[in-house]
């Protein structure tokens, strides 16, 4: 049986490594063997992880793709059968999360690029809080969660994160919507995310049929204590053009009244996914989207 608490930084060697497979890979959607290995047991071996998802395979409850490399090395993503999914689905780590299950090797190639680069950043996290003593692991990041924005629309996170600063005897729990974007789409599409969030930030929703009640809120209350702040991670570009995008997005905060509303109330930060996995994201790499030096996330 996997423990349902959220904030163990790395599973416990007494679960069966099995279980947490198969709910690290409903969690996180596809995944490598190197990215399992260090996600679930970072002082294991790939063969230890290899071992189980082969086993798994063999039993019908995942299924891989081999990833295109310029070294012709083989790496493959692994990701749930349709009857793994289903198997998954009662595991209590998963209980209340949505289902967003790749099932078939035709979602998984479209979909790998983005989700392995958005398992990249959790990782980077994860590992720069176990070497902090913080407490973030596999079940502190849940990725897709869709949020409504009013007029029948939504907004959807690559990720929601939720983190533990832990000071000698001071504990502060943190939360971030976490953007990963890999260029692949228009910078101005990037900011307007930014758009999105403020709506969220301020939607309040109307019950149906009834009076809302005048002290009821923003809708995000239902889910979160404050807003969590806003994290944008950018890779797969030259340094001037990450750095561009960069400074689009603190134009859109500077320019666009809801945005500058939210950037009022919420943090808000950008950073380079290379530097997060090279110097572990509490270092002073993010740049403030209000203005300002770079500094750790945790003090935007």
């Amino acid at each position: 049986m996997i423990s349902p608490a959220l904030s163990t930084p790395v599973p416990s060697p007494a679960e069966p490594l099995r279980h947490q497979v198969l709910a690290g890979l409903a969690q996180h959607r596809i995944a490598t063997t190197s990215q399992m290995r260090r996600m679930l047991r970072p002082e294991g071996t790939r063969q230890l992880l290899s071992r189980v998802l082969n086993t798994l395979r063999s039993d019908g409850l995942v299924e891989c793709t081999v990833l295109p490399d310029a070294n012709r090395s083989r790496t493959h993503a692994w990701y749930l059968t349709p009857e793994g999914s289903r198997l998954t689905r009662d595991l209590p780590v998963l209980r209340g999360r949505p289902p967003y299950p790749i099932t078939s090797g035709t979602a998984a190639s479209l979909k790998t690029p983005h989700t392995l680069a958005v398992v990249r950043v959790h990782l980077a996290f994860a590992e720069d809080a176990r070497r902090l003593g913080h407490e973030h692991g596999p079940w502190d990041w849940t990725p897709e969660v869709s949020h409504s924005i009013g007029e029948g629309e939504r907004t959807v996170a690559d990720a929601v994160m939720y983190y533990t600063v832990v000071e000698s005897e001071h504990r502060r729990k943190l939360g971030a919507f976490v953007e990963v974007d890999r260029s692949t789409m228009s910078s101005g599409r990037l900011a307007a995310k930014l758009i999105e969030y403020a709506r969220l930030f301020q939607y309040e929703a109307q019950p149906v049929g009834r009076r809302r009640k005048a002290d009821a809120g923003p809708a995000w209350l239902r889910w979160y204590p404050v807003f969590p702040r806003l994290l944008f991670v950018l890779t797969g570009a030259s340094r001037a053009r990450l750095d561009n995008r960069i400074s689009d997005l603190q134009a859109m905060v500077a320019q666009h009244p809801l945005v500058v509303a939210l950037a009022r109330e919420v943090r808000l930060g950008a950073a380079v996914l290379e530097d997060l996995e090279q110097h572990g994201p509490t270092h002073a790499m993010w740049t403030p989207l209000t203005g300002g030096k770079p500094r750790p996330w945790t003090d935007l």
